[in-house]
C-alpha cells in the first residue's frame, strides 16, 4: 500500500421488506415446506429461465423450470442420518440468505447419498413477485457430479 486510504461516504441502505423479493421468498419457502402440492404456477413466471449447474444453456419457460425444480425436490431433500461437515442435520435447508429488491441469494446445504452438497440459489423476481430467473450453483466438484447423475436419473424416471 502507498499510505493512501479510501475516504468515501456511506450510503444508507434503502431496501425494505416491501421489496417484491420478500413476498416471493415467503411463497417459495412455504411451497418448499409443503412440497408444492398445487405446482409451481403461483411462484414461477411463464417465461422463467432456469440455469442449471450442469447445463450449458438456460432452460426457458415455466414448464421446464418446474420440471427441474420438481426433480431437484426429489434428489435434494437430504438424508438426516448423514450430517454435512458443517454440522447440520443432513436435510435440505437454507443456511444464509440475502434479499434485495428483486433478487435473492440463498445458500443451502444437504446430503445426496454420502456426499455433502453446498449450493446457492440465485433468484430474480418481477414487480409482481413472480420468479423470472432461477440459477443454481453447487460445490464441491463431487457434489456437482453426484447431483448431475441423480438429477439425470430422476428426470428419466419422471418422463417415462
Amino acid at each position: 500500500m502507498d499510505g493512501r486510504r479510501f475516504v468515501g461516504r456511506q450510503v444508507p441502505c434503502q431496501h425494505s421488506s416491501m421489496d417484491p423479493i420478500h413476498a416471493t421468498m415467503t411463497r417459495w419457502k412455504e411451497g418448499l415446506g409443503a412440497g408444492f402440492p398445487d405446482g409451481y404456477d403461483a411462484v414461477l413466471h411463464e417465461d422463467c429461465e432456469f440455469y442449471s449447474p450442469v447445463l450449458f444453456k438456460p432452460l426457458k419457460g415455466r414448464d421446464m423450470t418446474a420440471m427441474y425444480l420438481a426433480a431437484a425436490g426429489k434428489v435434494l431433500p437430504g438424508d438426516e442420518s448423514k450430517a454435512p461437515s458443517s454440522g447440520g442435520d443432513g436435510k435440505f435447508r437454507y443456511i444464509k440468505e440475502v434479499l434485495d429488491g428483486h433478487h435473492a441469494v440463498l445458500e443451502f446445504e444437504t446430503m445426496v447419498g454420502d456426499v455433502s452438497v453446498n449450493g446457492v440459489d440465485i433468484i430474480t423476481c418481477d414487480d409482481d413477485g413472480m420468479i423470472t430467473e432461477f440459477k443454481v450453483m453447487l460445490r464441491p466438484q463431487r457434489a456437482v457430479e453426484t447431483v448431475r447423475e441423480s438429477m439425470a436419473a430422476m428426470l428419466e424416471r419422471m418422463n417415462s
